[in-house]
């Protein structure tokens, strides 16, 4: 009777310790989550995180297609909000609906100029082909100069009306003088009036200029040739003011997520337009070439763009010359200072 006490005292040792290590680690992965090479306590971590994005063939939108992010926090539960222009980001950032989103250059100088609770954390991409001033083939539009009389859209205060709006000043044309008729629609309302025959033209970003030109028509001036001429327009992220403060291993683990989205890219780009067409309505080789026709930047990139307080980044300067513009379109009512565009900047992320 003895000698059975013992034995079973011997067996539940073991067990008990072996019990211990598996609950004591089963407990400790569910309360700390992998950020990089840090860990993120779920005391510290939101129960959800709020996207807004927009459809454009960059980093972030390849990021949701692969799951990156679902797969950093499986505890959290991640929400994706779909927004067809950056205005609607801003306004959706103002209401408090969500705690991270994307922006053209425009939007975002027009947020940061009317003081909306946001921070600059990512540029994803510089502009180049990917918007351009498509013209339906029979319309007899060859170059700027043909627009006199015709009907052109575009999503006002976006970086492809700011985009136009420049190339028009370039060309010394006016809407006013020369009778062209400038339309504020979002992308799907474009394409459903390019169909109708509604509209001559239409300055737009991908994939909608995609599928414009499948639908009969030409290109006549992009982006990309008004960089040359110091028009430069970019899509960067935002995450509001009180979310950075609160979670910020977050949004640096979220860096890190879009960073591995723009190297999947560079390292297997036929790949990544497989997993983009769904997300574009695009087919995989329509994909690639709206992919290749932005420069996709990653995090070693962004010191450039970002700055210092003391020291502006590239990244501060085109939200002011774009500031300045806008204030001379009466889009907003005036441009602040360069330093104040520099401090929605989240900068010391890029040290």
């Amino acid at each position: 009777m003895i000698l059975k006490r013992k034995v079973n005292v011997i067996l539940f040792i073991p067990l008990l310790i072996v019990f211990i290590l598996i609950t004591g680690c089963s407990s400790q992965s569910a309360s700390t989550m992998k950020n990089g090479g840090s860990t993120v306590s779920s005391s510290n971590a939101p129960k959800e995180i709020r996207l807004g994005y927009q459809v454009s063939p960059n980093g972030e939108l390849l990021a949701k297609a692969l799951g990156l992010l679902e797969k950093k926090y499986p505890h959290i539960k991640i929400n994706w909000i779909k927004f067809d222009s950056g205005r609607d980001v801003n306004n959706a950032m103002a209401s408090g609906s969500i705690d991270f989103g994307l922006v053209g250059t425009p939007p975002g100088s027009i947020g940061i100029a009317n003081g909306l609770p946001y921070k600059v954390y990512y540029l994803h991409d510089i502009i180049g082909e990917s918007e351009a001033l498509v013209v339906k083939e029979d319309s007899g539009i060859k170059s700027l100069k043909d627009l006199k009389g015709k009907k052109i859209a575009t999503t006002f205060s976006s970086t492809s009306h700011f985009s136009l709006l420049g190339a028009l000043k370039e060309a010394k044309i006016t809407s006013e003088k020369d009778r062209i008729t400038l339309l504020d629609m979002q992308p799907p309302d474009i394409y459903a009036a390019w169909k109708r025959d509604d509209i001559d033209g239409a300055y737009i970003w991908q994939p909608t200029q995609t599928k414009l030109i499948n639908e009969g028509g030409c290109v006549i001036v992009t982006s990309n040739d008004l960089s040359k001429k110091g028009i430069v327009t970019g899509e960067f992220g935002i995450v509001n003011k009180e979310f950075a403060r609160k979670y910020p291993e977050i949004v640096k683990g979220y860096i890190s997520v879009l960073d591995k989205a723009v190297h999947y890219y560079r390292n297997k780009p036929k790949e990544a337009s497989q997993v983009l067409s769904k997300e574009l309505g695009l087919s995989p080789a329509e994909s690639l070439k709206t992919m290749k026709q932005i420069i996709w930047l990653d995090a070693s990139q962004q010191k450039e763009f970002f700055g210092e307080p003391e020291k502006p980044g590239k990244l501060a300067k085109i939200l002011k010359d774009t500031g300045d513009f806008m204030a001379k379109q009466k889009n907003i009512s005036s441009s602040p200072s360069l330093a104040t565009y520099q401090q929605a900047l989240l900068s010391d992320l890029y040290k």
